[in-house]
């Protein structure tokens, strides 16, 4: 059964002045009421079209199955969050769900939930270095970065072609776990083609420290992107970007068509991405990025929720991964939802044909 916690009126003062000082929160300064319990679910930013999907379809199906919410969003700022979860635990939530801006940066309020008995679920990126994470809800990352490697390899047709075929390698944030993830997927189908000469990284830079993108910045990577090409294309064609997110990969298109690449006579190279946000969906219609992979937010809200009802119930909790992800300090019992890759070819079937995005919202 859910637990109900009463808070005092000194206390119930503090936290709306913690409320207050969260910057970027969504949500009243009264304890939302849900006859399930209530959920504090702590989101990294708006300022990327997934998140703000996340959390709306959390909050539709928690409510919908009698669950209060307290939606909360730090845009990317670290301490801003912290805030924000010490701002849930005290006003009483009975469950967190996190999806971490640095998966190492939570230890200490998270010890607080646990002095709480609140239990935690980490959402899409692992959090790291601490036990008091109960439950993970994923995707299979590293499907995702074999899917965008995959598609490099068939387009280019690398089992049938000699090549050489240049390819500069992207990414994601360097404190975000899920990057490594995305970077082993995709290295496990590159690297025996770079071994074997087939695909060339003329900069040399294939490691993670070399290829990371601080804050999945679209601009850094433009930047990043403007130096590879001046220091290594001024007489070569690029043939391949492996990019692991959306907005990474529109910076490298601007980037590119900077130099001009985008005609008919020097069309862009192969560009993966991820997330199948708007812009690049519209910009894979476009011709200019090539795929990206589509994880269905709401599916993964779905198992969240699901996940959440059977721990506040003492239901055994579905997870279908108990060996993958090792956060530091425990394995932590994950269920990993599978991603989709999606191109002009196909994006009409999945991305409206499911009803995830209205016709016009592409055009």
């Amino acid at each position: 059964m859910p637990h109900h916690r009463t808070l005092s009126v000194p206390a119930l003062l503090g936290a709306a002045a913690l409320l207050l000082t969260a910057c970027g929160g969504v949500g009243d300064a009264a304890r939302p009421e849900g006859e399930e319990g209530v959920v504090g679910i702590a989101m990294p930013t708006q300022s990327s079209e997934r998140w703000i999907r996340d959390g709306e379809n959390m909050v539709a199906e928690f409510e919908t199955r009698g669950f209060g919410t307290d939606l909360q969003y730090a845009e990317d700022v670290v301490e801003d969050q912290v805030a924000q979860i010490e701002n849930m635990i005290t006003r009483g939530a009975d469950v967190l769900v996190i999806a971490s801006i640095d998966g190492e940066a939570l230890s200490d309020v998270l010890d607080m939930a646990a002095s709480s008995d609140i239990p935690v679920v980490a959402y899409d990126r692992l959090i790291r270095g601490t036990e008091h994470v109960d439950y993970y809800a994923t995707f299979d990352n590293f499907q995702v970065g074999v899917l965008q490697a995959q598609y490099i390899v068939d387009t280019l047709d690398l089992e049938n072609q000699e090549g050489p075929f240049n390819i500069e390698l992207f990414g994601g944030a360097p404190d975000d776990n899920n990057s490594y993830y995305f970077y082993d997927g995709a290295m496990s189908v590159l690297q025996p083609h770079i071994d074997d000469g087939t695909l060339v990284v003329r900069s040399g830079q294939t490691s993670m420290d070399q290829i990371a993108t601080v804050r999945w910045s679209g601009a850094n990577a433009q930047d990043r992107m403007d130096n590879l090409l001046s220091a290594n294309y001024s007489d070569e064609e690029l043939h391949a970007v492996l990019s692991p997110y959306d907005g990474i990969s529109l910076g490298v298109i601007e980037s590119l068509r900077a130099v001009g690449y985008g005609t008919e006579e020097r069309p862009f190279p192969v560009i993966t991405g991820q997330d199948a946000e708007v812009a690049s969906v519209q910009s894979i219609i476009a011709g200019e990025q090539t795929q990206t992979v589509f994880k269905d937010t709401r599916a993964l809200a779905d198992q969240t929720v699901d996940m959440v009802e059977a721990v506040v119930n003492g239901e055994e909790v579905p997870v279908n991964d108990t060996e993958s992800y090792d956060n530091g300090a425990k394995v932590v019992p994950s269920y990993l939802l599978e991603p989709v890759s999606v191109d002009v070819d196909n994006y009409h079937e999945i991305l409206v044909g499911s009803g995830y995005y209205e016709e016009s919202e592409l055009e």
